[in-house]
């Protein structure tokens, strides 16, 4: 691989052609089954708080973050998180993750939640939240739903319906 010129950019909507792209190259048409696209359904993601990656001008990965509340507490819901398979393995999908997440936490969210891989986001600051705690608008393996908090909050304290803050 040549050298890279990376450069993180908060997304806009000139991103929107390239990141569709991206998610179909990495999730394919089952991405629109999944219980995380049933709460981005109910409303909008936020465009301050999602970042995409570019590499000589090319956008090349995106992670996208959406308001959500989680029972009572306002949260964030990060994904999908897609990198290029031409830039897989970098590092560069975690800086995303450490750049949605910082940006989440200064914006006065309590937490970020996704659904992913625990070996993957363990290390960027998950933690699993308690299993059947948190109620999905779908199926999902609650092994697999995690959490990073800020301030006392913790992980398995978050319990409830999950949903898009715009219908509090």
């Amino acid at each position: 691989m040549p050298k890279l010129d990376l450069v993180y950019l908060t997304e806009d909507a000139s991103h929107d052609a390239a990141i569709n792209l991206i998610n179909e190259e990495a999730f394919g048409p089952g991405r629109f089954t999944r219980a995380a696209e049933r709460i981005r359904e109910q409303g909008p993601h936020d465009r301050h708080l999602s970042f995409v990656c570019a590499d000589g001008g090319e956008t090349i990965a995106s992670v996208r973050m959406t308001p959500v509340l989680a029972g009572s507490v306002p949260t964030h819901l990060l994904g999908p998180l897609a990198v290029r398979p031409s830039h897989k393995n970098l590092g560069i999908g975690r800086e995303l993750v450490r750049i949605a997440v910082d940006a989440a936490r200064r914006a006065g969210s309590h937490a970020v939640i996704l659904i992913g891989d625990p070996p993957y986001y363990g290390p960027l600051g998950f933690a699993p939240t308690r299993p059947g705690a948190l109620i999905m608008p779908g199926p999902v393996d609650p092994r697999r739903v995690l959490a990073a908090c800020f301030d006392a909050l913790k992980a398995e304290d978050l319990e409830g319906v999950v949903r898009h803050a715009s219908r509090g």
